[in-house]
């Protein structure tokens, strides 16, 4: 098990990069995160959800991802209530306190998934979250020594230099574990080093000395990585494009990885716009997911966006929604059954003629197919589906027009997907992941203005920051097997 002494540590990183070495070696190997609360999530084959980094740690074993390897998902929908999702599909939404009490339940699913995946792989990486070091939390925990008492599991802890501190990270994590838990771990992992390792080494030797326990490896800080974020927003954007685009970082945005390809495209110049900023021009907006999408839409209507968003198409900018987002655009959200808090309804941006009732149960699936806009409609398109609501014309009209032809498990027949306006300049879609394929996403920037033959390849450049990882975590593998 690799548990970090801080979040975002690097412990998702080093797991994909066991699971990639330990494949190589020709081991059958699996990933497991026992609970992860993110906002990230995936479509597992077995139509289920999972955190981000756990199919991306799937990929790096060369194996479908599994609702098994992320059987407890929580994603916030405010400051202290979730959607608990177990086994992949939606439990119920908990207040952080009434989760606390329910978490013996939730343990048992948790050692259910590891059983199954103990019959299936003859190793296991597992994540911990956030840090064994939240005695808070010590009761009950399921995430962290909690689960590694209860399979008898041993562990290594990693931290990450960059932030500064680090031995007082790994004195300070030990102190704060019982015995047995301390036993448990067996060596450390110093994670994001740049400089002239011989300055480090007195540290390392003090450590070693303070805790008898050894340093396993010193892994370097690896600039450039492609990699799907487990939940928060990478602060480093790409600013050398010529063509903008924004996106308002709204307070509950999910799966905005769905802007990865985007953020590394050479000729575009990516924006996510915080609240209270001054919003810039740009040649395209797009609205992103969220988990609480009216709560969201009513924030975006104080911050000024709704003006913006009319300015913008007045101008001959385009714009594009992508599932909450799209929701917003319609004219009316309706939540009768208390989905995302009260029961209620919200007026929505109105500029396309469409409304949505959210529902209770969450649709989930993987779908591909093809565009039906643009000069050159046919360019193939993959995703996914996560949300939690319908969305129809809000009366019989010719000026909503579909986006997308797709087929998924769901479907027996391929159908018609998103809402497209009659002047061509805003896109809606339920479609995560559209900006993924080389193709579409060329022919969705071309529709949004970008004349350029750049194409991004997310999944080669995916694989490549992958092996990057792998390649330097073999000292820790080696040292892990020589213990």
């Amino acid at each position: 098990m690799v548990q970090g002494t801080t979040s975002d540590a690097g412990k998702s990183t080093v797991v994909a990069a066991l699971c990639r070495l330990l494949q190589r070696q020709g081991v059958c190997v699996a990933p497991m995160k026992p609970q992860n609360m993110a906002l990230n999530s995936a479509v597992t084959a077995d139509g289920g959800e999972i955190g981000r980094a756990q199919a991306l740690q799937a990929l790096a074993a060369c194996i479908p991802p599994h609702t098994d390897m992320n059987p407890v998902l929580l994603k916030p929908s405010s400051d202290t209530g979730a959607q608990v999702i177990i086994h992949g599909k939606v439990r119920a939404d908990m207040q952080a306190r009434d989760y606390d009490q329910y978490k013996t339940m939730a343990m048992q699913a948790v050692l259910a998934s590891y059983q199954r995946l103990q019959m299936r792989y003859q190793a296991i990486i597992i994540e911990g979250a956030g840090s064994p070091a939240e005695v808070n939390l010590r009761e009950r925990d399921i995430a962290n020594m909690g689960f590694a008492e209860a399979v008898d599991c041993p562990v290594i802890l990693v931290a990450d230099i960059d932030r500064g501190g680090v031995f007082a990270h790994f004195v300070g994590t030990l102190a704060c574990l019982s015995a047995s838990e301390q036993q448990r771990i067996v060596g450390f992992v110093i994670n994001r080093f740049r400089g002239d390792i011989r300055l480090l080494e007195p540290g390392l030797r003090w450590l070693e000395q303070q805790t008898g326990k050894p340093v396993l490896a010193v892994l370097p800080y690896l600039h450039g990585l492609q990699l799907d974020a487990e939940d928060a927003i990478e602060s480093s954007q790409n600013r050398s494009g010529q063509f903008r685009i924004i996106v308002p970082a709204i307070p509950r945005i999910a799966n905005h990885t769905d802007f990865d390809a985007l953020r590394a495209h050479p000729d575009v110049d990516l924006q996510f716009i915080g609240p209270d900023c001054t919003i810039p021009p740009a040649d395209l907006i797009i609205l992103p997911g969220s988990k609480n999408t009216r709560a969201d839409l009513a924030f975006l209507q104080q911050q000024g966006w709704q003006q913006t968003l009319r300015r913008h198409l007045r101008y001959g900018g385009k714009v594009i929604g992508i599932c909450g987002g799209y929701q917003m655009l319609g004219q009316v959200i309706d939540d009768p059954h208390g989905v995302e808090g009260a029961p209620g309804m919200s007026e929505g941006f109105g500029l396309l003629e469409i409304r949505t009732e959210l529902t209770q149960e969450k649709r989930l699936q993987q779908v591909s197919g093809i565009c039906l806009f643009g000069q050159t409609p046919g360019a193939t398109v993959q995703g996914y589906e996560i949300h939690m609501g319908v969305t129809t014309a809000s009366r019989i009209s010719q000026n909503t027009l579909p986006v997308f032809r797709l087929h998924g498990k769901d479907a027996a027949l391929p159908f018609d997907e998103g809402a497209r306006s009659a002047d061509d300049q805003i896109i809606g879609s339920y479609l995560h992941g559209m900006f993924d394929d080389p193709a579409a996403s060329a022919e969705l920037l071309a529709w949004a203005g970008l004349r350029s033959d750049a194409r991004v390849d997310l999944a080669a450049l995916r694989e490549h920051s992958i092996n990057r990882i792998a390649d330097a975590c073999i000292p820790l593998l080696d040292a892990l097997q020589r213990l």
